[in-house]
């Protein structure tokens, strides 16, 4: 989408938070590795740019990437994660 479509970035900042909060149960059980193969897939070689100022283009995945309740959402199982790394 684009920087002048106004709506389009308004409803992706109120329905991202949204979303996060529907899938919350999910993600503080099993977040870490959902988000790791998620942001694997954002930041591939082949795919495009989140933020493209270039050409006046902003996606989705920049809101989902940079929303701080998602990240405190998947803390709980990353930390868990860490836990098990250092003793296994």
């Amino acid at each position: 989408m684009r920087y002048e479509e106004k709506a389009k970035v308004t409803a992706a900042r109120a329905l991202v938070p949204a979303a996060i909060l529907l899938t919350s149960p999910v993600l503080l059980i099993s977040g870490a590795p959902i988000r790791r193969r998620y942001l694997r897939y954002v930041y591939r070689d082949e795919a495009p740019a989140i933020l493209d100022k270039e050409h006046g283009r902003i996606s989705v995945h920049w809101f989902v990437v940079m929303s701080p309740l998602l990240e405190w959402l998947c803390w709980p199982t990353e930390a868990l994660a860490r836990l098990i790394s250092r003793r296994g």
